[in-house]
């Protein structure tokens, strides 16, 4: 690769990117009445309890504008809520109602079955390997 030879399918972003593609399409054939990053988002109220919008989107790894939108849709689902923040009655804090944590429930076993289909082809060792990997490439919070 020294050479300036630029080999495409070596190249980690690509590599990323069909990897990401191939999780997408067993996530929604899995899974298809949630985006993974609704999942996401759920999954982490669930784990923090009611948080503010802009602490929620911090916590998934994704902007402003993003969070906003999956919050609007995930409302309007009814499968969160929002209401005032006890400490700042300026800030709206989120929850799950509990039609969003029965959901949340359903779909946990479901998303460790997309992970395993999405590793297929790995170890086991190579599977905890590249998650070890990939975790040593996120920004540190």
């Amino acid at each position: 690769m020294s050479d300036g030879h630029y080999v495409l399918s070596d190249q980690i972003g690509y590599l990323l990117r069909l990897a990401n593609q191939r999780h997408l399409e067993i996530f929604l054939r899995n899974m298809p009445d949630l985006t993974p990053t609704q999942f996401a988002l759920m999954v982490s109220l669930q784990d923090l309890g009611g948080t503010s919008q802009n602490e929620l989107g911090r916590h998934i790894g994704i902007d402003a504008a993003t969070t906003n939108g999956v919050v609007e849709r995930l409302l309007k689902k009814h499968y969160i809520q929002s209401h005032p923040d006890p400490d700042d009655k300026r800030r709206l804090r989120l929850s799950l109602t509990t039609a969003g944590e029965h959901i949340v429930q359903q779909s946990i076993p479901v998303a460790q079955s997309i992970s395993r289909e999405t590793l297929t082809g790995l170890s086991q060792r190579e599977s905890l390997r590249l998650v070890q990997l990939l975790k040593k490439l996120q920004p540190e919070t």
